[in-house]
This record gives C-alpha cells, sequence and structure tokens, in this order.
C-alpha cells in the first residue's frame, strides 16, 4: 500500500472510533474519558405517594395551600410532585417545601420555623385558648394558608378548627357562618352588616376565611381586607 493511503486510511479508523467513544460517553453520562461529568443535574421527579393527612387542613390542594410542583423541596431535596403556596416564617428564606417535610415536622425543625403564626392560633387571644401541643401541630406541623392581613387560625370547643378555605358570600351563607363573622367584625346585624355580607368575595376582598370546629361541627372565622 502506498505510504500517503495508508496514513489517510489509519487517520480516518482513528477518527471514527474516537467520535464512537465520545457518543457512548455522553450517552452513559461520563466523559470522553469514562469518568463522570460532573453534573448529575436536579433529581428526577419522583411518583408521587399519597398526600399526608392534616389534621387542622384536611383538603389542602381543596384550599390552595397544596399545588402540583415540579420543584425541589428545599428541606428533603426530594421532587416528589407537590408543593405548598404559602410561607414559612423563617429567618433563612424558603421558596419550596413539600407536604411531607411539613407533616413530619422535618422542615420546621431545619429552619427553625413556622408555617402558622403560634400567637396567631386562637386569634392572639380573642377564641379559645388551646393545649401546647395543638399549637405547636397548627404551627408546625400544617400548611398555612394566604390571607390578606396577618392570617389568624380560628379555635372553638378548646381544640383548632379544620381551615376549610377563603369563603365569599355564598360560602359564608352556605355554612351558616355569618354569626361568627359578624361578631368578629363587631357589628350588629342591620343594614352596615348586610353590605358587608354582600361584598365578601374569596378571590377579591374583603375575604372570609371559614374553619369547622372538630368537636361541635360548628363554622366560624373571621374576615379581612387590605
Amino acid at each position: 500500500m502506498d505510504a500517503s493511503l495508508y496514513w489517510v486510511v489509519t487517520l480516518t479508523v482513528l477518527v471514527a472510533v474516537t467520535a464512537w467513544i465520545g457518543v457512548r460517553a455522553l450517552r452513559s453520562g461520563a466523559g470522553p474519558t469514562g469518568s463522570p461529568t460532573g453534573d448529575a443535574g436536579p433529581p428526577e421527579v419522583e411518583p408521587p405517594p399519597p398526600l399526608p393527612e392534616f389534621r387542622y387542613h384536611p383538603d389542602p390542594v381543596a384550599t390552595g395551600s397544596v399545588v402540583a410542583s415540579t420543584a425541589a423541596c428545599e428541606s428533603c431535596g426530594r421532587r416528589r410532585g407537590y408543593a405548598l403556596t404559602s410561607t414559612i416564617y423563617a429567618e433563612e428564606e424558603v421558596e419550596t417545601v413539600c407536604p411531607w417535610c411539613v407533616a413530619d415536622g422535618t422542615a420546621a425543625a431545619k429552619f427553625d420555623g413556622e408555617f402558622n403564626d403560634s400567637a396567631g392560633v386562637g386569634g392572639y387571644g380573642r377564641w379559645d385558648a388551646v393545649p401546647p401541643d395543638v399549637v405547636r401541630e397548627v404551627s408546625e406541623r400544617t400548611p398555612g394558608f394566604m390571607g390578606r392581613q396577618q392570617e389568624r387560625w380560628w379555635t372553638h370547643c378548646g381544640d383548632a378548627g379544620e381551615f376549610l378555605g377563603r369563603a365569599g358570600t355564598e360560602d359564608v351563607e352556605r355554612h351558616s357562618a355569618q354569626a361568627s363573622i359578624r361578631e368578629e367584625l363587631g357589628l350588629d346585624d342591620g343594614p352596615e352588616w348586610s353590605r358587608y355580607l354582600a361584598s365578601l368575595d374569596s378571590d377579591g376582598q374583603p375575604t372570609a376565611y371559614l374553619f369547622r370546629c372538630r368537636v361541635c361541627g360548628a363554622v366560624g372565622g373571621y374576615s379581612d381586607c387590605t
């Protein structure tokens, strides 16, 4: 074989082999030498297990406090398909927490924070006092909600209520919660209260926030606006 032709064939083979090795390396996630690239990327979204149960917030998906999300939880680092929309009150700024890390208390412990203001459980002394373990469960292991003003957690019969969600006029009337909302405002049953009740809007303002008593079943709460 002519010497020049020999080198042309040899170089062609070497280029082909090198390209083949490179493609194999890219498919396996390793560099050309077979070593890891060092960039594993974000964790894969896991098939979500059943959502945890929350004694004082029985349906956080319906209330909008938990939504589908592909973001990684900043507490456990996993992407389990859901995240809170409410805030954890902590010194460190935290954007994404999964409901499982709320339910088992790991997020509150890791960030030394609260999902609901512990002093607001009972309306800062306005409603029934509850045991300390109930306050801790609501503040550290229960998804919160977004209010127009500082959120409060309604209590009744010596226990925290179950959060039902934001409410407008029809919701308040359907749950027969007019008296509770009116008394919390300090209004008499008259024209001013009728106008206020008619103005309640779950998506606008003023907005009512309804809870159900776990002892007697009564529905109550409060309202606010900006």
